[in-house]
Parts: structure tokens; C-alpha cells; sequence
């Protein structure tokens, strides 16, 4: 650290003072429902037994966090326009932001920092005149046309938490070196599974196909898991090996975009990315928990993924209608730009930037911003990378063909032209 120039150790400092304030902003803890409500409600719900759930918050107070949190933002005023000082006032306005959001748990207060931090269902999609909402729509609609049942997906499901588990610590020992990551059982688990630095969880009681095996090592580990150890590994910013809020579009997105990439995604995940956008949407009009959990069954899902669908769109708010937890709006809107973002990298011949995604956790922005300390080596390269990363002749190959082919308009497509070309 001593060896650094004033200007970088003063960075340094005040991230090291961003991460302390940070400790105790549990934003998905603080939101979560308890196993014990959702099993036995599930059960009701499957059986037309239909009450709207009665969630008890605890509600943190993060009044110090804050303070240090906008003082940490006034100061990085005195970097004079520096990357890293963008940087650091960014990050440390999306913690406090959550900070208040957390403290309004329980209300509908949650809903507008929720919105500001993960965006709204009819925001416009960066390079498009078309908004989140209308992708949601064209993906689910399609789906449908392509006979992707997602209830015939679930009775093909086989395989246990505990036998995954032990597959993917095998895996994950041979990647990332044996012990680096742990994989585990989880019974109090909402999501299905949940990634961190060290230490990956699966829901117990869940079922998981072969496809959630292959989107869960694409996405989970290769993504959310190995940016958090590249991240821990940063000799300046040790904050780049945890997930604010700001960034949680880039990284879901590039988690969606790994699944793309390694071939783990089908049209029935991305029709289940997409229904939580509508279910936000409606949720924000004013749909109830029942009518929610009543729009995934109607649309194909079980009654236990209905209700978990439903309850993801309602962490954190009343259960009444016209409020809602607006994170799962980012999976589609972050995948999308992501996409953008690889195929604006190969016109510009800058791959390198695209290794860069994978050094912390960042957003697009701050790869663009931060390149001069990326040259520097004040930020380091990433030490892992995923496979399709690995092989940048082969990702080439698949950016240069989907950049020239999306020139291409369908509209003007007619099957007779095609049959008589070939």
C-alpha cells in the first residue's frame, strides 16, 4: 500500500472505509421469507386453499452506514474526476440507497429504491427503442409458440440437492483448486440457489434437472462465484470482490449471457426470466400475492414454482398490491446489454476489455471508465476465467456471426425466398 501514489492509497482508504460501512446491508437476508411460511402455504395454495401471507420483517437500523455512506461520497468530490473516484461515489450511493430501502422493509417504501437500484418493466433497453417489458412479452409469447411446457419441464426433474452438491464440489475442486469453494444444502434457502465467494448454497427439498446443473455451474459458479474470488483478489479495491447493488444488472446479465454462451440456457428459462418482469409489472398495478401466484400457475408452472415465482416479486413489500421488489427486472434488461456490450467490443477489436468484466465485480460503465488503471495495473487482470472466455477465436466466431446476422430483418423474411435460395 505504501507504494502507491497519494492519489490511489486515498482510494484505497476510502474503499477500505466503503466495506466497513457495508457490513451489516444484508439485502436479500433482510427481505427473505422463512422456509418454515412458504412450505406450508404452498401446500394451501395447491390445494385451492388461497390467504394472503402474513410476513413479519425485522427492520435494521442503518442509520450510521448511511452517514458514513454520504460522507464517503462527498470526499471522493476531492479525487478531481478520477475513474476511481466515479467509482467509489457510485458504489457508495447504491449502498445507501439500499441502506434506506432496508429500512423501510415491511412497506411499501421499498418499491421506489428498489426501482432506482434495479429498474422498472417498461424501461427502454440501451440501443433499442423497445422496453424491458416488450422483450419480457416477445420471449414468453414465443415460448409458447415453440411449446415450451414448463410444467412437463418440472416432472422431468431428477436429481437431488444433496447428489448436485456433491457434483458440483467435484467440479468446482478440479476449476477452482480443492477447498476454494464450498457447496451446500441449504433448507432455509428462497432462491433455488445462491452463490457467493466461497461457498455456493442449494435449496434443500428441491428438485434440480439437467439443465439447472448446467445453468447453475454457468451462471452461479463460473460468474457470481469466480468474480467474487477474482474480485477478492484485487491488491487496491477489495470492494470489487463484493456485489453492490449497482452492479447486480451487469452481473445477473453476464451470468444469463454465460448460460447463453456454455449452451445451458433453454427457451423455457428465459420464458421464466421473462414472466417475473410481467409479474412485477402487474404487481406494481396493483395484482395481490394470490393473483400473481395465479398468473405462473395459469401460465404453466407448478404450484411450489409458482409460489416462489410469486414470492420473489413480493420480498420486502405488502402482499396487497401496487408495491414490489423490482430485483428480478435485471436477469432480461442485464442479459440484453450484455449481449450489446460483447458485440460492441468485437467492432471496436476490443476483446480485451471483455477479460476485464471478469476482474471484480463491475458494470459495463466502470469496464469502459477504469481501462487507464486496468493499463496500469492498479486493477488486475482476472486470475480465472471461464471456459467459453478461455477460447477467444470461438467466441469471436459467435459475436461477428450474431453482429452481421442481426442486419437481417425478419420482417422482410418470406419462407418462399428462402426455399428457392438454397
Amino acid at each position: 500500500m505504501n507504494s502507491l501514489n497519494p492519489e490511489l492509497q486515498h482510494c484505497a482508504a476510502l474503499d477500505q472505509r466503503l466495506l466497513a460501512a457495508v457490513k451489516g446491508i444484508q439485502i436479500l437476508p433482510t427481505v427473505a421469507w422463512p422456509a418454515s411460511l412458504e412450505n406450508r402455504m404452498i401446500a394451501d395454495y395447491a390445494a385451492g386453499r388461497f390467504a394472503l401471507p402474513e410476513v413479519n420483517y425485522k427492520r435494521p437500523d442503518l442509520a450510521a452506514a448511511r452517514v458514513e455512506l454520504a460522507a464517503i461520497e462527498r470526499e471522493t468530490a476531492a479525487l478531481g474526476g478520477d475513474p476511481l473516484g466515479d467509482y467509489l461515489a457510485r458504489t457508495a450511493e447504491s449502498w445507501r440507497i439500499a441502506a434506506e430501502m432496508l429500512e423501510a422493509v415491511g412497506s411499501d417504501g421499498v418499491s421506489a429504491p428498489s426501482i432506482t437500484l434495479y429498474g422498472r418493466p417498461g424501461d427502454a433497453i440501451p440501443g433499442s427503442q423497445r422496453s424491458n417489458l416488450d422483450a419480457a412479452r416477445y420471449f414468453v409469447e414465443l415460448s409458447d409458440e415453440l411449446g415450451a411446457d414448463l410444467l412437463a419441464d418440472d416432472t422431468r426433474e431428477g436429481i437431488t440437492a444433496e447428489v448436485l452438491r456433491d457434483e458440483m464440489a467435484r467440479t468446482l475442486d478440479d476449476f477452482f483448486g480443492a477447498g476454494t469453494v464450498k457447496v451446500e444444502v441449504d433448507p432455509e434457502l428462497t432462491a433455488k440457489a445462491a452463490a457467493g465467494a466461497a461457498r455456493i448454497r442449494l435449496r434443500g427439498g428441491a428438485m434440480f434437472s439437467d439443465y439447472d446443473r448446467h445453468q447453475l455451474l454457468a451462471h452461479e459458479a463460473l460468474v457470481h462465484t469466480l468474480t467474487a474470488l477474482n474480485g477478492r483478489a484485487q491488491p487496491l479495491l477489495a470492494s470489487l470482490g463484493r456485489t453492490s447493488p449497482r452492479v447486480t444488472a451487469t452481473q445477473e446479465g453476464l451470468a444469463v449471457f454465460a448460460e447463453l454462451m456454455s449452451g445451458a440456457i433453454d427457451i423455457a428459462r428465459l420464458k421464466r426470466i421473462s414472466l417475473r418482469i410481467l409479474a412485477i409489472d402487474m404487481a406494481l398495478s396493483g395484482a395481490d400475492f394470490v393473483e400473481v401466484y395465479k398468473f405462473f400457475v395459469g401460465c404453466g408452472q407448478s404450484p411450489a414454482d409458482s409460489f416462489h415465482s410469486a414470492q420473489r416479486v413480493f420480498r420486502g413489500v405488502p402482499v396487497t398490491g401496487g408495491a414490489a421488489f423490482a430485483k428480478d427486472n435485471v436477469y432480461l434488461s442485464g442479459l440484453l446489454t450484455v449481449h450489446t456490450f460483447f458485440r460492441w467490443a468485437l467492432k471496436e477489436r476490443r476483446l480485451d476489455m471483455l477479460r476485464c468484466l471478469f476482474a471484480g465485480k463491475l458494470t459495463l460503465h466502470d469496464v469502459v471508465a477504469l481501462q487507464p488503471h486496468f493499463e496500469s495495473g492498479a486493477i488486475a487482470p482476472p486470475r480465472w476465467l471461464p471456459p467459453w472466455m478461455q477460447h477467444v477465436h470461438g467466441l469471436a466466431g459467435k459475436l461477428a456471426f450474431s453482429v452481421f446476422v442481426n442486419g437481417i430483418r425478419m420482417g422482410k423474411v418470406h419462407a418462399d425466398e428462402l426455399s428457392l435460395s438454397v
